[in-house]
């Protein structure tokens, strides 16, 4: 298990062996994914978003920009 202790600046610095498991380096983007109560998965954002096609199985059926933006404009009507 590997430890890292937080700055008073509120940094860590990831363990070496981390890093090279999530294949991160400088100046590569992470994310803190809330996964329960008080818990966090800490993931490597380096994946390209083409990588998410296919993620959620085929679509049940079609919707037209214009019908997305109908809802979009109504729900954000509806949130004032």
């Amino acid at each position: 298990m590997s430890t890292a202790t937080l700055t008073s600046k509120g940094q860590i610095t990831i363990p070496a062996e981390v890093r090279r498991d999530l294949k991160v380096d400088t100046g590569d983007r992470v994310e803190f994914v809330l996964v329960g109560p008080g818990r966090y998965e800490f993931v490597a954002a380096t994946s390209d978003v083409t990588a998410l096609k296919g993620m959620f199985g085929a679509t049940q059926k079609s919707v037209s920009v214009e019908a997305m933006n109908v809802a979009i404009a109504q729900r954000g009507a509806a949130a004032r």
